[in-house]
């Protein structure tokens, strides 16, 4: 009885769950870590087969391996390479630790397991794993990224860092940050932290900063707070972008984990199989799936069906180790509705280099595309031919009036010589060479020739196009039509009265954008027109009303009669054309209008009516004088045959008198 107790007391002081088993499988004592561990009382245990601790699928298994340990007893570890679980009471399962022993009894051989919960070691080893991955993440990013504590010492310096600034991590991290800005801004980094310990990130701080070797630079950072598991700021992450030669590039960032929980951006960590395995709040207002919803599902998911094509390139390309840069393409939200977006995809190296996954960093383009569509659809509804050159004369774009005037498509003018197009070339060169030497040129005067063999008289402005840079890209011309103005011997051209005034209008009847013609015209700057009514700038503002109406509704309108108001009194009569422009989903976005100046055309009209009305009464009297003259003309001969008749009389009387003195 002694050795009884001192043999239970032992199984209760060993920490771990004990559980004893004859060569039936049957259970013969059981310790209360076991009873702990699994959520059955001893009772319930003694007596019970061993596989009710086992996973319903893997019983089978379990017996023949118990039995074959039974035929070779030894004390060792189960599952050296196995993930070994149990069964709760509940069904929930339990990862674990095994070791056996074996243990002869009076009543026969016993096998005793110690079993051990390994949960907590495995929630160890999966932080463990992520804050890997997140280390590769960040190691493997195109962008600079450093850390730092809250007072400015450098904890963390990326590869990329290192190639921005000039220092390796190993001279960098330890000392202050402000070795990174120039001693007038210093003050920057404390602004910048106070903000940061207040648990709020600072994004897309424009500012300057110095490398090792002294030369300074612009950037962007945009530095976010570092959290501990209590939720205190802890530290600083910071992404700085070298902003000198593309500031509208999209910002992109890799991620640690203050830096994706707080990033602008769409961020998003994949398998090489396509297999999101990170996603962060931006991708969830972007897309609109919560991580649980999106994590182990195929990025496939976010891609059209006739776009899956693009998934499989940018992978075989991250397999390559190569980075795909400012894709744009089409995504899908979680409503099933289409955003033009630009990815820059990048790969994920491990520490020993290979390529292990994908980051995505996914920006939403829409308002860029919308303001792009909309300049497009203004150029496309431009009477006016547009072209623009390459600095070598060479045409990159044309419009819809440009092919109506060359007679030839757009794909087959694109690449050829602005020249060829004219009937004096060498004139057509001159034209952008001296853009490109003054900065642009006006009203000049050339001769485009249609693949008919008709022409066209014109009068071209051109300006020099730049980068954000300043770079000169090209030359953007504009040609207008002076065929007609020169037959009827205008007294001036229409280049020399103004561009035609062109605007575009939202479907509720505000101007959304309007050109410089439309500013004369109307005698009011640019910021006053828009976002005011169309039709407050028009004699009869019904009318202009129901000619935006009815564009919308038929999708265009031609000639449209209007009479435009100056500030100052003045009016301009105005024929308006109008088309409806779309997005790329075709929607519609708003309605582009162009007016023509017909003021000339109606006084002429004027004066022609008044001219008749002129011929007519110089007929009139005319017919008056030839029908006075007439009177007049019988009247002397009346009064002739009168006087003749008179004399007569007097002849007969001097006769008669005669006669009677004989």
């Amino acid at each position: 009885m002694p050795e009884q107790t001192t043999f239970e007391g032992l199984l209760e002081a060993v920490p771990d769950a004990l559980v004893g088993v004859d060569p039936s499988g049957a259970i013969r004592f059981v310790n209360h870590q076991a009873e702990l561990l699994f959520g059955y009382d001893h009772d319930e245990l003694v007596g019970q087969p061993l596989e009710m601790l086992v996973l319903e699928p893997l019983r089978t298994v379990h017996v023949a391996k118990r039995q074959n340990y039974f035929s070779h007893p030894l004390s060792r570890s189960m599952g050296s390479s196995l993930d070994l679980t149990g069964r709760h009471r509940d069904g929930t399962e339990i990862p674990v630790d095994i070791s056996l022993s074996h243990l002869d009894t009076v009543d026969g051989p016993l096998v005793i397991a110690s079993v051990r919960d390994v949960s907590e070691r495995k929630k160890g080893e999966a932080g463990r794993l992520r804050a890997e991955r997140l280390s590769a993440v960040i190691e493997s990013s195109g962008e600079a990224i450093l850390s730092s504590t809250l007072d400015g010492i450098v904890a963390s310096f990326n590869r990329a860092a290192e190639k921005v600034f000039g220092y390796t991590e190993d001279e960098i991290v330890g000392m202050s940050g402000s070795l990174l800005s120039p001693k007038e801004r210093a003050g920057e980094a404390s602004t910048i932290l106070a903000t940061i310990r207040t648990g709020q990130p600072v994004l897309n701080f424009e500012t300057i900063r110095v490398r090792k070797d002294g030369t300074v630079f612009p950037v962007s950072l945009t530095v976010s707070p570092i959290f501990d598991h209590d939720g205190t700021v802890v530290g600083a992450s910071t992404i700085a972008r070298d902003i000198t030669s593309q500031k509208q590039a999209f910002d992109a960032a890799q991620r640690m984990a203050a830096i994706i929980e707080n990033s602008d951006d769409a961020i998003i960590g994949m398998t090489l199989d396509g297999v999101v395995t990170n996603w962060n709040p931006a991708a969830e207002r972007m897309f609109g799936y919560s991580g649980s919803e999106i994590l182990g599902k195929p990025i496939g998911l976010l891609s059209p069906e006739h776009l899956a094509h693009e998934i499989t390139a940018i992978l075989a390309k991250i397999r390559a180790g190569q980075a795909v840069e400012r894709l744009e393409t089409t995504r899908l939200r979680k409503d099933g509705t289409a955003i033009p977006v630009s990815l820059t995809v990048s790969p994920i190296h491990d520490p020993n280099g290979a390529v292990v996954g994908a980051s995505t960093i996914t920006r939403d383009v829409t308002k860029q595309r919308q303001a792009f569509e909309s300049a497009r659809s203004m150029i496309e509804s431009s009477l006016d031919s547009l072209v623009s050159i390459s600095p070598e004369g060479k045409i990159t774009d044309v419009n819809e009036a440009t092919v109506k005037v060359t007679g030839i498509p757009r794909e087959q003018l694109i690449g050829t010589a602005f020249s060829d197009y004219f009937t004096e070339p060498e004139k057509a060169n001159a034209i952008y060479q001296r853009v490109f030497a003054e900065g642009m040129a006006v009203d000049y005067p050339l001769t485009m020739r249609h693949r008919d063999g008709s022409l066209t008289d014109v009068l071209y402005n051109a300006a020099v196009q730049r980068d954000s840079g300043g770079n000169v890209l090209g030359v953007f011309a504009a040609a207008r039509d002076v065929t007609k103005q020169k037959q009827a011997q205008y007294a001036r051209s229409l280049i020399e009265a103004g561009l035609d005034p062109l605007v575009t209008i939202s479907p509720e009847g505000k101007i959304t954008d309007v050109n410089e013609a439309t500013i004369k015209v109307i005698g009011v700057p640019r910021e006053g027109l828009i976002g005011t009514d169309f039709s407050d700038y028009f004699t009869e503002p019904d009318k202009a009303k129901e000619g935006y109406r009815r564009a919308f509704e038929r999708g265009s309108v031609t000639d449209y009669p209007l009479t435009m108001r100056h500030q100052d009194g003045t009016l301009t009569e105005v024929w308006y054309n109008a088309a409806v422009y779309r997005d790329s989903g075709g929607n519609v976005l708003g309605l582009f209008a162009a007016a023509r100046d017909v003021t000339e055309q109606k006084l002429a009209q004027a004066e022609l009516v008044k001219q008749a009305k002129e011929l007519d009464r110089l007929a009139e009297l005319e017919r008056f004088q030839r029908l006075t003259v007439g009177r007049e003309l019988k009247m002397i001969e009346l009064k002739k045959e009168i006087e003749s008749l008179r004399r007569l009389v007097q002849v007969q009387t001097d006769e008669g008198d005669s006669g009677d003195q004989r």
